[in-house]
């Protein structure tokens, strides 16, 4: 697979099949995912990686701890404006409509919601994070260390859920991991393999048009 395959290929992935995910695959592509660019090479990511021997555990602890009042940070921007507001709202429509969760039923989209919060059933994830002095030139990093992974892992056959959601539970992680203040929680990644089965799996979000995002001058 080369990379044009494998960007064509990737989609963010909600159902996961149980099969083990080897914890030295997860170095290999971690350690390759580090050649991703950073601004001065300040490599600014940091990560936690739950195994698939670890998981179990890890999800334990996450059933048992406290919700948290806010996220970590603002996910999104308090007033998504257009266009970004109406992708936004198509995906989750989509989405929504591929698992058979009308918009009346709140509660059943709110169960689904939870599911990130057990990886959506992957047998492994990690959670990236950036240390609190860094600023936004520093989180762009974050985003191409983590397209880099993605990547990498759809060339050997391994699906992935990047998740921000992630940050609403950043201290029930936190106190899992046992990183310090200071560093903050970035996001989640959620890896295995693809359920081939799931209707969920099927999505593939809409990309806006080149003519209305660049300009060739």
């Amino acid at each position: 697979m080369n990379v044009s395959e494998a960007v064509a290929a990737r989609t963010s992935i909600r159902r996961f099949t149980d099969k083990h995910v080897e914890t030295e695959l997860l170095r290999d592509l971690l350690d390759r995912s580090a050649r991703a660019p950073s601004g001065g090479n300040l490599q600014p990511w940091r990560v936690f990686v739950i195994t698939s021997e670890t998981m179990p555990a890890f999800l334990d602890h996450m059933r048992a701890a406290e919700f948290q009042k806010q996220p970590e940070y603002p996910i999104y921007p308090a007033d998504l404006k257009a266009p970004y507001r109406d992708s936004r709202f198509k995906v989750g429509e989509d989405m929504y409509a591929l698992l058979g969760i009308p918009r009346e039923d709140k509660p059943a989209r709110l169960a689904n919601l939870a599911k990130n919060f057990e990886f959506f059933g992957a047998p492994a994830g990690f959670f990236c994070c950036i240390d609190r002095d860094m600023g936004p030139p520093q989180w762009s990093d974050l985003g191409m260390f983590l397209q880099t992974f993605m990547l990498l892992a759809q060339e050997v056959g391994l699906s992935t859920c990047a998740q921000e959601a992630w940050a609403a539970r950043s201290e029930a992680v936190k106190s899992y991991v046992g990183y310090g203040d200071e560093l903050m929680l970035f996001c989640g990644m959620a890896i295995g393999y693809k359920d081939e089965s799931a209707p969920v799996n099927t999505l593939v979000s809409d990309r806006a048009p080149l003519e209305s995002w660049a300009q060739f001058l």
